[in-house]
């Protein structure tokens, strides 16, 4: 199947809670615009729902005033069909800060607004408190969690997601976000499904498997799953050759390294690519983490790597390529026996056990 297969399968699926776990470059966002164009009417081409994805965050763009040695640094809002929607929040600072304020921010902000408001925001200028007159810029991180507030504060306004209100569709919003920050993140997107899970229909779709853990347990175990559990689907986006796939994790409990090593274990048998080495590091950094080290040379060491520092460079090399997209770059014969002599004793030493059935 492709996107277009995929958006209509999730479009036919009973449950109205969909929560999605797919490795990066599959296809998150294009799957959530493709969902959008199979929803859409399709006599009027009017949204039924609202999203947010790579998109939203793209309409926040840095200016950094280089030529002032950033006197006037601010973060400028593109313009797009939303301007409509800034003057509630620019009239209402709360709106934002509210929404910000489970993240403890280290920083304050003011709206500047186009000389008509009705245009809308233009731009947003950050500043420690009590130094108004400062603009600073904030880390990637914290402009990542600005933005995904600034949306959940668009969703509370009139006209926009209370008309559209199908469905809403949001993609990843935990990039460059710490492992503290995805939980809070992960609260506020359940905050959102308790007060809207009856209306309408909800998807979420992640590449971090702390946020689908997180919300997963929450929904079908949580103390409030009775809520929730029937009317909530998990699903895995996967690639199997050309073709993409929506399947149910095969067991109750969706552990990520289990996940990783089925992947590779597959791939080991079929066909490797010099992609696989990202997912290798990643399993590595798993069990470095779990061992309290957080070193993969470490993992290396433990399982009877000889010459791991070596072995490291030959992983990072791979590893820090556009190792996500699609490639048809097979390993090379000597990739291929380190890849494998690493997996083996992976296996050997932790002993896992792999139901791939």
């Amino acid at each position: 199947m492709n996107l277009e297969d995929i958006a209509k399968q999730l479009k036919e699926l009973d449950e109205s809670i969909v929560l999605i776990y797919a490795f990066n470059s599959i296809g998150k966002t294009r799957l959530s615009v493709a969902y959008k164009d199979a929803t859409k009417d399709p006599q009027t081409g009017k949204h039924e729902g609202v999203y947010y994805n790579a998109f939203s965050e793209d309409l926040f763009v840095w200016d950094n005033d280089e030529e002032n040695d950033g006197e006037n640094i601010r973060l400028n809002i593109l313009h797009s069909s939303l301007n409509q929607f800034h003057s509630f929040l620019y009239e209402n600072y709360d709106a934002v800060m509210d929404k910000l304020a489970m993240y403890a921010p280290a920083y304050r902000f003011r709206f500047n607004p186009y000389r008509n408001i009705e245009k809308g925001i233009e731009s947003v200028t950050f500043f420690v408190e009590n130094d108004e007159n400062t603009a600073i810029k904030i880390s990637r991180g914290e402009e990542r969690i600005f933005v995904w507030c600034f949306f959940l504060a668009l969703l509370d306004v009139e006209g926009w997601a209370d008309e559209q209100n199908d469905h809403i569709f949001i993609d990843d919003p935990v990039s460059s976000l710490d492992e503290h920050n995805i939980f809070i993140t992960a609260d506020t997107i359940f905050q959102h499904i308790e007060a809207h899970y009856q209306k309408k229909c909800i998807i979420i779709t992640t590449h971090h498997i702390g946020l689908f853990s997180i919300l997963a347990n929450r929904l079908t175990n949580g103390e409030k799953s009775g809520r929730y559990k029937n009317l909530t689907g998990l699903r895995i986006l996967k690639r199997i050759g050309k073709d993409l796939v929506l399947e149910k994790p095969k067991r109750n409990v969706f552990l990520y390294h289990l996940h990783l090593l089925q992947v590779l274990d597959e791939a080991s048998k079929e066909q490797l690519y010099t992609y696989h080495f990202a997912l290798l590091r990643q399993l590595l950094e798993n069990l470095a983490s779990f061992l309290g080290t957080g070193r993969i040379g470490h993992t290396l060491s433990q399982i009877g790597v000889d010459k791991a520092d070596d072995v490291i460079n030959v992983i990072n090399t791979h590893s820090h390529k556009t190792a996500y997209y699609p490639q048809t770059e097979m390993m090379n014969s000597a990739d291929q026996d380190c890849f494998n002599d690493i997996y083996r004793k992976l296996i050997a030493k932790y002993q896992f056990v792999l139901h791939t059935e």
